[in-house]
């Protein structure tokens, strides 16, 4: 399986797909703005990068089917974003429907959208975690398959939150990747399918 990671920023998420050793290979790195640190990250990893920058274009709709462009070029199985700071446009999103993946810092359906950590806080709530997802045109609403939980302490903040979170994601999304990579996860007809089952609810790795 030929897979292109979707960047804005620092890749960490992109370094704990390398690290992995997916059994499908990361084929390109394709990133809306050429200051990212994962592009460098890529490159040490002698993986082919590209910027599309959306400043080039007009609108949504021309820089997403650029981007859709680079992908077919590099003959693309599989889509994951980690950290791509762009909502993308339904008609991109369609081309690539149970072909993307994104991970979203809260346990969804809740908190969905930006800031999640801070209206945790806010909320009091006892659980965060992160959510594995299949895309959809509708913002962190498509299809969840795993997520991982911690328990928020009375000592965290936004910061402490955030790294937290970042290692339950580090260790779920290659994971989630693997599967989709070995055929232990499928998506047809809209709907996910973990070993050849119809996947109700997304799986839990717990990390308290």
């Amino acid at each position: 399986m030929r897979i292109a990671v979707l960047v804005s920023g620092n890749g960490s998420n992109l370094q704990a797909l390398i690290d992995a050793n997916l059994s499908g290979q990361i084929i390109g790195v394709l990133s809306n703005k050429a200051n990212a640190y994962a592009l460098q990250r890529a490159e040490k990893a002698n993986i082919a990068t590209a910027v599309i920058s959306h400043k080039d274009y007009p609108d949504r709709e021309s820089f997403d089917d650029a981007m859709h462009q680079q992908l077919l070029a590099w003959e693309v199985d599989l889509v994951i974003l980690a950290g791509f700071m762009r909502i993308l446009t339904p008609n991109f999103v369609s081309k690539w429907q149970g072909k993307m993946l994104n991970i979203h810092p809260s346990l969804l359906p809740v908190y969905k959208g930006i800031n999640t950590h801070q209206r945790v806080l806010n909320t009091g709530d006892r659980l965060h975690g992160c959510t594995v997802h299949f895309v959809t045109a509708e913002l962190d609403a498509g299809q969840s398959i795993a997520q991982s939980a911690i328990q928020v302490s009375l000592h965290d903040n936004v910061e402490s939150l955030a790294q937290r979170v970042h290692e339950l994601e580090h260790f779920i999304y290659p994971q989630v990747a693997e599967w989709l990579c070995n055929g232990q996860l499928t998506w047809t007809n809209g709907q996910a399918y973990f070993n050849k089952k119809p996947l109700e609810r997304p799986i839990q790795f717990a990390q308290f």
